[in-house]
C-alpha cells in the first residue's frame, strides 16, 4: 500500500479533538503526519497536547511546523515571558495547563518546541507553513523569519483575487508558482464562512477554527479525503476556547 500523508490544521490546544479523529483513522505504521502549528493556546489542553504529540511522534513518522502561537508559548517556558497579547489569546489556559507537568516534561516540551520547523518542503515540491511568506524567492529567502509564523498576505492575496487565472497569466501571483501546492494554517476558514479546509488555486488552508466555533481537521494530502472532529467547543463544555 501507497504511504500517506496526512496534514493537521490548528489543534489550540483542542486534545480532545485530536484524540477523536485520530483515533478513527486506521493508522499504519509509515503514515507521515504534518501539523501547521498552533498546537497551544486556546483550550485547556496544551501541555497535555504536547505531550501526546511527543509520544505520537515515537510512532509515526511527523513533521512540526511553528505556529506563532508555539514561539510565544516557548517564549514563556524558557524566558518566563507572558505578553498581554498572549495572554488574552490563549496563553492563560496554556500557563494553567503547564501546573500538571513535571519539570522533567516541561525540559522535554521545551527541546521538542525548538526542534519545530519552519516549513516543510516535501519531496513533490508541496510547501507546508503555519502562515505565509513575502518573498518572491520562497520562504528560505524571507528577510523577516518571523513572517513565517505570522503572516497573512499569502492568505489574503489568493481571497482577495479569488484565483481563477491560467499560471501562464502575467497577472498570476508568482509566489504560488513556486511550489506544487502550499498548506497553511494560520487564518480561521469561518472567516469566509467555511467550516471545511479551503482551496484557492494551489493553496490549502486548513485551520478550521478549532480554536473558536469550528473544528478540527486532517487531510490526506493526495485523495483530499478530510476528517473532522466534532465542534470543539462542545467536547470542552464548560470552557470559553479563545471566543
Amino acid at each position: 500500500m501507497k504511504t500517506r500523508t496526512f496534514v493537521i490544521g490548528d489543534i489550540h490546544g483542542g486534545l480532545k479533538a485530536l484524540k477523536q479523529v485520530i483515533d478513527t483513522m486506521d493508522l499504519l505504521k509509515d503514515d507521515t503526519f504534518i501539523f501547521l502549528g498552533d498546537l497551544v493556546d486556546g483550550w485547556s489542553e496544551s501541555a497535555q497536547t504536547i505531550q501526546y504529540l511527543i509520544n505520537f511522534s515515537k510512532k509515526y513518522n511527523c513533521v512540526f511546523i511553528k505556529g506563532n502561537h508555539d514561539l510565544l508559548c516557548k517564549d514563556w517556558l524558557v524566558k518566563g515571558e507572558s505578553s498581554s497579547l498572549w495572554l488574552k489569546h490563549g496563553g492563560v489556559e496554556t500557563i494553567e495547563s503547564y501546573r500538571l507537568i513535571n519539570k522533567e516534561n516541561k525540559i522535554e516540551h521545551i527541546r521538542f518546541f525548538e526542534e519545530m520547523d519552519d516549513y516543510y518542503i516535501d519531496s513533490e515540491n508541496r510547501l507546508f507553513i503555519h502562515a505565509g511568506f513575502t518573498s518572491m524567492y520562497g520562504p528560505e529567502k524571507e528577510f523577516y523569519k518571523s513572517n513565517l509564523s505570522w503572516d497573512r498576505t499569502l492568505w489574503e492575496m489568493v481571497v482577495a483575487l479569488d484565483i481563477n487565472l491560467s499560471e501562464d497569466s502575467v497577472f498570476y501571483p508568482k509566489r504560488l508558482k513556486l511550489f506544487k501546492e502550499i498548506y497553511i494554517g494560520h487564518t480561521p476558514t469561518t472567516d469566509l464562512g467555511s467550516l471545511l479546509p479551503i482551496n484557492k488555486a494551489n493553496l490549502w488552508n486548513l485551520d478550521t477554527a478549532a480554536a473558536f466555533k469550528g473544528k478540527l481537521s486532517i487531510m490526506n494530502i493526495d485523495t483530499k479525503e478530510i476528517q473532522q472532529s466534532d465542534f470543539v467547543y462542545e467536547l470542552y463544555p464548560d470552557e470559553k476556547g479563545r471566543n
